[in-house]
């Protein structure tokens, strides 16, 4: 079989099975198998496949059909027009989660954060460091601390950053949102937090797509009770370690976009929430005021846990 006719299988194949982006995987997975890019498959749409090629796209072409997200089953993830290594210990960049990136760029290089000749970031929960690296790669004088509390990602994390060239100014430390910056830095230190938490409601996480719910690591999912567990502690750990003008940007569902006046109080934060490329309320954008006083040490019991409310959104 060559490999337009194995195209072709692969497309109604997928299809059958309700993949609706059936084209474009099968041409994703092939070039994966056969170490080429999509334009090469229709360059070589004439080679045979070798036997091995054959049996690895068939098991892929099942794997997939049984919902298995194509990035884990390649392996890598484009971000930010890079190529990040994806494993099923991290969660698979989403393109809406560029817009993060592109504004912390838009902030950091437009000199409306405090910091001198070096800028000092941070990178909350970074997963696969895709927010990290992207910022290491796309911004010169950066110092980023990154941190996950899961080992397994930290892992993932510090091989993107190898592979990318950016390891030197990427500071990996595992720990519990920025507790493990506040051994190491005074206050006032970071002129932009960067977090993509866990925003699903426990109670939702179940009722997600099911390549998002059977395959995707929970622990960077399930944002607890109302989906604003993580960030409800991360706020005041943000105030402590950001100077005066910096910012903390947050991914959240629209449906949260409402309740963020409760975590971001007037006299100490001013925030705008910016909207993805689909016209959703997506990112908070919210910056120190210059005349707060310094925070206080943080303390896990500061902030409570409201009541669950009704969930409406999903993480995809």
């Amino acid at each position: 079989m060559d490999i337009a006719a194995a195209l072709a299988r692969a497309r109604a194949f997928l299809h059958q099975k309700g993949i609706e982006a059936a084209p474009l995987e099968a041409e994703v997975l092939l070039a994966h198998v056969t170490g080429t890019d999509r334009v090469g498959l229709y360059r070589e749409a004439n080679r045979p496949l070798s036997l091995e090629e054959e049996e690895k796209f068939q098991e892929l072409l099942q794997r997939r059909a049984a919902g298995e997200p194509v990035a884990y089953l390649t392996g890598c993830r484009e971000f930010m027009g890079l190529t990040f290594r994806v494993t099923r210990d991290v969660l698979i960049p989403r393109p809406e989660t560029e817009l993060l990136v592109e504004v912390a760029l838009e902030l950091l290089t437009g000199g409306t954060v405090p910091g001198e000749e070096r800028l000092f970031l941070a990178d909350v929960g970074t997963g696969s460091g895709a927010i990290a690296v992207s910022l290491a790669r796309y911004l010169g004088k950066s110092t980023i601390y990154a941190t996950d509390i899961s080992p397994a990602a930290l892992a993932v994390a510090a091989e993107n950053a190898r592979r990318q060239g950016v390891a030197g100014r990427i500071i990996f430390l595992a720990g519990d949102l920025l507790s493990p910056l506040q051994k190491v830095l005074p206050p006032g230190s970071l002129s932009l937090v960067a977090a993509n938490l866990p925003y699903i409601p426990s109670a939702a996480v179940g009722q997600l797509m099911p390549d998002v719910a059977r395959y995707e690591p929970h622990l960077a999912l399930d944002g607890g009770c109302d989906g604003l567990e993580f960030y409800r502690r991360l706020v005041p750990q943000a105030r402590e370690l950001l100077a005066p003008g910096g910012y903390l940007l947050m991914e959240i569902d629209p449906s949260q976009a409402p309740l963020m006046a409760r975590l971001l109080p007037e006299g100490t934060w001013r925030y705008r929430v910016r909207r993805d490329l689909a016209g959703r309320e997506r990112l908070v954008v919210a910056q120190l005021m210059a005349s707060s006083p310094p925070g206080k040490p943080f303390r896990g019991d500061v902030l409570k846990s409201r009541p669950c409310g009704e969930y409406t959104g999903e993480k995809n």
